[in-house]
């Protein structure tokens, strides 16, 4: 059975255990989730569970509609009663059950034995009471293009008489060394480009406190993203 849940990053702080050691650890608002759809061989190609994490918000002002969401999210979460739905129904086709639930704000698949679930079930941080590690993935910080100095720690050019406005320079990307033929570097060589936000997951991070209460996950470490950001914990498959 995979075990996982969606969550928020809420942000880092600091825990002492009994012999007066600082452990850092990041928060993690985990859940309440609703079970949306559960992906079988049969149907699917694979197996996962696809969870759908916080509401969508409710509009201000005077048009009355359920949510934010689309006809079509609404529709992925509920039975709203559309003309496909009834043609399918007349012609014999088995509808898949829905959640019947808001339509959610971030929705992901945990792909891996779905026995245990079913659709409309709510997940809780309470159900990692027994996991010791886990896998966080999310989307980190956007840092913009940067510089060799920034995205890939070089040192730059010397800073002494003769170096004259290089000093945060990359420095050659040629030379026999470098060079694939013809002149040109080898494909991957480091250089200055696009840096951060992308998808990132830290694995074998220890579970040090659950407040099911809170909806709270402590683990010990850091969390890729900024305070706020989504991120999807996964019971870790590392050993060691």
């Amino acid at each position: 059975m995979v075990k996982g849940i969606l969550g928020r990053k809420v942000g880092m702080t600091q825990l002492f255990d009994e012999s007066g050691t600082a452990i850092p650890v990041t928060v993690i608002q985990a859940g309440p989730c609703h079970v949306l759809q559960i992906r079988s061989l049969e149907r699917d190609g694979y197996t996962a569970v696809q969870l759908g994490y916080l509401d969508k918000k409710r509009p201000r002002g005077k048009r009355i509609r359920p949510s934010q969401a689309s006809r079509a999210e609404r529709g992925h979460v509920a039975d709203i009663g559309s003309a496909r739905s009834r043609r399918l129904r007349e012609a014999g086709v088995e509808i898949p059950p829905k959640a019947n639930c808001e339509p959610k704000r971030f929705i992901r698949e945990l792909r891996g034995d779905t026995t245990g679930y079913e659709v409309g079930q709510v997940i809780t941080v309470s159900d990692l009471a027994d996991v010791a590690a886990v896998d966080v993935t999310g989307t980190s910080k956007g840092r913009g293009y940067s510089g060799v100095m920034k995205r890939h720690g070089f040192a730059g050019l010397r800073a002494s008489h003769g170096t004259k406005k290089v000093h945060r320079h990359m420095g050659t990307t040629g030379g026999l060394a470098a060079w694939r033929g013809g002149g040109r570097p080898k494909k991957g060589k480091k250089m200055p480009g696009q840096y951060g936000n992308c998808r990132v997951t830290v694995r074998n991070l220890k579970v040090v406190k659950i407040d099911p209460e809170r909806h709270l996950l402590v683990v010990r470490g850091a969390v890729p993203g900024p305070n706020g950001g989504f991120v999807i914990v996964r019971q870790t498959n590392k050993v060691g």
